[in-house]
């Protein structure tokens, strides 16, 4: 093992040892008086799944870069394997202006990159091919080909590219993005982009930040199952607890105090931390009663018959609390949510008709939605993939977009309460107080200042302007105003997006307290699982708002039951061989199968080729075998990817 720093995204150091790949003993950081975490101490070990969890600005993502060697520790070691591959990714990716030529890359062409070992290999063994059917060449070309052939299959070279389409997909990037230049793409889907290059250059060690933030629904679970299957190590940092629920073996919580270490996911995480806090209260209990009644013994006979063991008592007491005083239990400051008294609204709560959405400047709507009766007291979860329209129906609903057609009707005695998940109502020019001063007129300073409090603000943090804030400070400024308008129905887009772990308990806590009703457009699908009464599916596609009468788990069986029913295939007609001779006219399971065929015969063709390196004119012959159905492999691919895309 040895110690260093690097830089960028990709590290490496000499011969990995079969013991931890990554470690760390007593690191400390800070910024100038700053102090910003001491005291850590951790290790990595070869395929674990850990989550580093921890406040928001507690140091986590500083942490990360620490440990991959971006940043340096002012205390402490950070020990790496040697030859270890760290793949590293940033909440967000930025490149450099003397980066143009990674900018004017493809979608496709920066996936290429994490193979340019096997494309090189490639050429050689293109040349080799054209070498094979010259005559005068043709002996040494065979007897280097066999050898790195087999080399380059086994290295998956014949697999790359559906690899390369198989993780874009499974990531939320369609056939027609491929050719998309990265300068084009947006902040998110840069972010989404470089997880997938990360994932194709499969590093020893996937280092993520927040890796969730900008996947939606399907993305977020074909990454829970690749982890799953995936043979590196993951450290990550992450909010979402469904995911960590999904995909971690053990959780670091990072602390001012250091590291506690969790075995299991984050469900197991929240029993052993309660169990640990009560015990560490118990224990800190007994002690203190212990401390007391020593203390009132000693008072009462330091200077009487007993002296001699009042003294001994004395020596053992203070040398408890030199040695084993036990800290009393420091409450985590966090946010407190309380919506108030609420008033009863009527039992409907909204009806809606022949409802389209969609923006009266486009041909056709989002999508349409059945006729929808919602009552009172019912936790409504919006889902759907990004983009298709979610924000767009609760602004709808909200008046502040028309309908492409139908109407909407609301119920009686409404208070409506609105979470953007932009934050766009928050004036970015007015601090903090004079927000909620705006929203409240008659509350008093003192009392406006209370209230924040109980969403983190403290002295002069209330005087920040709203354009300095974090997403996480923006949230929970976002939520004081919601708990002052005394709504008894809340309309929450993505409210959980910058509150971390904590936080979000808190609120979710909250919001099951919450005695009106709640329509929530949310990624985080454990508060979905733990409120929702329905779900509503957004399918772009079909262009539908599908409803879904139960919790999520219901909708996870609904789902799962259809994915059943689509793999029960009707027996194939015999005859359909015959007819499957233009590409033109063969559909998706056709051109599958004949891809399949191709890419078996030319699997045989290059052993065969391998066997038969004394007969020269057979190599010659089975070269150019080989080359005509590579042409009709990429045109049966051409075709595939036109039919998917379709």
């Amino acid at each position: 093992m040895e110690t260093c720093a690097g830089s960028g995204t990709k590290f490496a150091w000499g011969i990995i040892l079969p013991m931890s790949l990554l470690s760390a003993s007593g690191i400390a950081k800070s910024y100038g008086a700053q102090d910003v975490f001491s005291g850590v101490s951790l290790a990595i070990p070869q395929r674990a799944r850990v989550a580093l969890v921890g406040t928001n600005g507690i140091g986590k993502t500083t942490l990360l870069r620490v440990l991959i060697g971006i940043e340096k520790p002012d205390q402490g070691v950070v020990q790496r394997a040697r030859a270890l591959q760290i793949g590293y990714l940033p909440q967000e990716i930025s490149y450099s202006k003397s980066r143009k030529d990674v900018l004017s890359e493809t979608l496709w062409e920066s996936m290429l990159q994490a193979f340019s070992a096997l494309r090189a290999q490639e050429e050689i063994l293109a040349n080799l091919e054209k070498k094979m059917a010259d005559p005068a060449e043709s002996e040494k070309a065979v007897e280097r080909y066999g050898p790195l052939q087999e080399a380059f299959e086994l290295a998956g070279g014949y697999t790359y590219p559906a690899q390369i389409r198989r993780v874009l997909n499974g990531l939320g990037f369609r056939e027609p993005e491929y050719d998309h230049p990265i300068q084009q793409l947006s902040g998110g889907e840069r972010t989404r982009a470089f997880l997938t290059k990360l994932l194709l250059e499969d590093p020893d060690l996937l280092i993520m930040d927040e890796p969730t933030n900008h996947l939606d629904l399907e993305a977020v679970e074909w990454l829970e199952n690749w982890l799953r299957e995936w043979k590196g190590a993951v450290l990550m940092v992450s909010h979402d607890r469904y995911f960590l629920d999904r995909t971690v073996d053990r959780i670091l919580e990072m602390s001012a105090d250091g590291i506690d270490t969790y075995r299991g996911n984050y469900t197991d995480y929240v029993e052993q931390r309660l169990e640990r806090h009560q015990r560490r209260k118990a224990q800190y209990r007994a002690q203190q009663e212990h401390i007391k009644k020593e203390e009132e013994y000693i008072r009462r006979n330091i200077a009487g018959q007993n002296t001699r063991q009042a003294q001994g008592r004395r020596k053992r007491l203070e040398r408890l609390m030199q040695e084993a005083a036990i800290s009393p239990v420091k409450e985590a400051h966090s946010v407190r949510v309380d919506f108030g008294e609420v008033k009863r609204s009527g039992d409907i709560i909204l009806e809606t008709h022949d409802l389209e959405i969609g923006f009266s400047d486009s041909d056709t709507p989002l999508f349409l939605v059945p006729d929808l009766v919602l009552r009172r007291g019912e936790c409504v979860a919006i889902i759907g993939p990004n983009g298709a329209g979610k924000t767009t129906f609760l602004k709808t609903l909200l008046e502040e977009v028309e309908p492409f057609a139908g109407d909407i009707s609301l119920g009686a005695g409404l208070h409506l309460g609105y979470f953007a998940q932009a934050h766009e109502g928050l004036d970015p020019q007015k601090s903090v107080l004079d927000s909620i001063l705006d929203v409240a007129p008659e509350l008093k300073i003192s009392e406006a200042r209370k209230l924040l409090a109980r969403f983190l603000f403290t002295g002069d943090t209330v005087e920040k302007p709203i354009e300095v804030l974090s997403g996480g400070e923006r949230a929970r400024v976002a939520l004081a105003l919601l708990a002052l308008e005394g709504a008894n129905f809340l309309m929450l887009d993505e409210p959980t997006n910058h509150l971390d772990i904590r936080s979000q308990e808190i609120f979710e806590r909250a919001l099951g307290d919450f005695p009106g009703t709640i329509l929530l457009v949310s990624h985080d699908r454990y508060l979905i699982d733990m409120l929702a009464t329905q779900v509503w599916v957004v399918e772009p596609f079909e262009k539908t708002l599908e409803v879904c009468r139960g919790g999520y788990a219901v909708y996870q069986e609904t789902r799962r039951q259809r994915v059943e029913k689509r793999k029960e295939k009707p027996l194939r007609d015999t005859n359909r061989v015959e007819k499957r001779r233009s590409v033109s006219r063969v559909g998706i399971e056709d051109l599958e199968d004949r891809i399949h065929e191709i890419e078996v015969a030319l699997a045989q063709i290059a052993n065969e080729i391998q066997d038969s390196q004394e007969d020269h004119l057979r190599v010659q012959q089975l070269g150019q075998t080989y080359a005509e159905l590579e042409d009709q492999l990429n045109a049966y691919l051409q075709r595939w990817e036109k039919l998917a895309k379709e």
